[in-house]
């Protein structure tokens, strides 16, 4: 336990027996309950009313006394250990800070993260695991001490700042990941970067396809789309193996979403219901209304009978299972939205591969 700590608990320890005893010292004398408390009271928080009763005696002025030093060195001991454990802190907090600073000076060819959500975070794992140096800007107080826990050089700041960028070391870095999520934020700061250092390699996400080619205009090298990139690792899958035993093996299927889990992208069966909002458009119009949101990459009919890579002009019938991979968190809401029966495949986190 740190000192400050035990200063505090010794304090209000003596502080309470100071008390204790007085009022019972009092209570020897012939006074009432409530007159030795109020006496206790006055004289150690040195009010100065006068005395509840006359002290006659030597003994009880000397007792009087005894009372008002204990109570105001016990007092000023334990407003001592909370000053002490308030700048002890501070002292640590700045010391940390400053060593943090200095050391994201000394960085040489190092990456820089922009963003610690699920992918910085694999990122950072990744590098650290290949003994990288990196640092990570991030302006959310959970994310920033949830890397600072790791044990991770954070910046806390905005990422399209070119004075955040400046303070991570740009114009010695070797590369740089943005990996916010919105797409405007990272066109900015691939746009800020790119000016700040022209030999910079910059790789960013990007949600949506059109985005693309804004990304490589602010001077992006590469550009990654989670929903693309899980598509592609889902068709090799389907073309490598029997297409037909991997829809229908859930062992497999939960494989692959543990795969696309640090993306942010899984997989999930739509089911068409009676009365669905869904029943009787096409697989074209649930995509567009879907604003990007998934891909639909089979239809297992109702008769068991599946249809891979379903034609856009597609029609959905009832007891349809429209097998999509897309965002994690966009497919919920629109299943919900158009009233599909939706089964979620589990993702076990304790037994994800490195995605790199």
């Amino acid at each position: 336990m740190p000192e400050s700590y035990q200063r505090i608990r010794l304090g209000v320890a003596f502080f309470v027996a100071t008390i204790a005893i007085a009022i019972f010292g009092y209570i020897c004398f012939g006074w009432t309950t409530l007159e030795a408390v109020y006496m206790v009271v006055i004289t150690i928080f040195g009010v100065g009313y006068g005395e509840v009763r006359p002290l006659d005696t030597p003994f009880q002025k000397v007792f009087t006394m005894l009372v008002i030093v204990a109570g105001t060195t016990s007092a000023v001991y334990i407003v001592g250990g909370f000053i002490q454990m308030v700048t002890e802190g501070e002292i640590h907090r700045a010391l940390s800070m400053q060593t943090r600073q200095r050391t994201i000076a000394n960085l040489r060819n190092h990456a820089i993260i922009c963003g610690f959500g699920r992918m910085g975070e694999a990122i950072a794992h990744q590098l650290e695991a290949a003994a990288l140096p990196f640092v990570i800007i991030d302006h959310d107080p959970d994310r920033v001490a949830l890397a600072e826990s790791l044990g991770y050089l954070i910046h806390s700041g905005d990422a399209t700042r070119e004075d955040c960028l400046y303070a991570v070391g740009i114009l010695e870095a070797k590369t740089l990941a943005t990996v916010l999520s919105d797409d405007a934020m990272n066109v900015f700061t691939t746009l800020t970067a790119r000016e700040l250092s022209p030999q910079l390699t910059i790789l960013s996400r990007s949600e949506v396809l059109e985005t693309e080619r804004k990304l490589r205009l602010a001077g992006a090298d590469h550009v990654i789309l989670p929903l693309t990139v899980g598509a592609t690792q889902m068709a090799n899958l389907m073309t490598e193996t029997n297409r037909r035993d991997f829809l229908n093996h859930l062992e497999e299927r939960n494989y692959l979403n543990e795969l696309l889990a640090d993306i942010e992208v899984q997989m999930d069966e739509l089911t068409v219901q009676q009365g669905s909002l869904a029943l009787g458009r096409t697989v074209m119009e649930m995509e567009v209304r879907g604003k990007g949101a998934f891909i639909a990459i089979a239809i297992r009919r109702a008769d068991g009978s599946t249809i891979f890579r379903p034609h856009p002009s597609q029609m959905l019938q009832t007891g349809d299972a429209l097998i999509v991979i897309g965002h994690r968190d966009a497919i919920p809401e629109f299943a919900d939205r158009y009233e599909f029966q939706r089964k979620q495949l589990k993702v076990r986190r304790d037994s994800l591969p490195p995605v790199l």
